[in-house]
């Protein structure tokens, strides 16, 4: 498999940049990824306060890194477990892409369309000033919607599919907003790993 000349897409927007290589990896390799993330990772659903109403979150999450830093957001804080040797080669093959190195791993399961991830940005003290953050999806295809803070006219959506990698870059989680929707309809599971670098 030749992960390197895959084609990317450049998004230059207002205050960000986003790298999105659709075929990072190809399908039986995807496949196999997502079997065996689906099946190994230790996943939890844990409780969200909004407006002082208590939730189950709607996806269910693992943390995993090379260290014991905790990562918290939206009054959840979550304590890593060390990497697995599926994660350490995915971080690898995405470290050899991007020449930047990562420390911890979020990971998401989407089981169905009522499955989601409202408006928000990665912009948690822990991760840094201007955080890159490397996406990598497996499963169905979720179109992943951005949009700038200030400018109403920057709103975008992007189709986020099986193998494929995103890079969030630049100011960007100062400046926009991203989330993965709810929709109606019949989808099925997607595991989304969003890796980054924990300070």
């Amino acid at each position: 498999m030749d992960l390197f000349s895959k084609e990317k897409l450049h998004l230059k927007l207002p205050q960000a940049e986003l790298i999105y290589i659709e075929n990072f990896y190809d399908r039986s390799t995807a496949d196999e990824y997502f079997k065996i993330l689906r099946t190994e990772i230790d996943w939890q659903q844990d409780d969200i306060t909004i407006f002082g109403k208590t939730y189950k979150q709607p996806r269910l999450t693992a943390l995993y890194a090379n260290n014991e830093k905790p990562y918290s957001y939206s009054n959840i804080t979550m304590y890593p477990k060390l990497f697995s040797e599926q994660l350490l080669r995915i971080k690898s093959d995405i470290q050899k892409e991007i020449d930047h190195d990562f420390t911890s791993v979020l990971l998401n399961l989407y089981r169905n369309g009522s499955d989601s991830n409202g408006w928000h940005a990665d912009n948690e003290k822990e991760l840094g000033t201007n955080p890159i953050i490397a996406s990598v999806s497996f499963g169905a295809e979720r179109p992943f919607h951005f949009k700038h803070r200030q400018i109403k006219s920057e709103r975008h959506q992007l189709q986020l599919h099986h193998g494929s990698l995103l890079i969030m870059k630049g100011e960007m989680q100062h400046h926009w907003l991203h989330q993965i929707a709810k929709t109606k309809k019949e989808i099925g599971e997607r595991i989304n790993l969003t890796f980054r670098q924990i300070l």
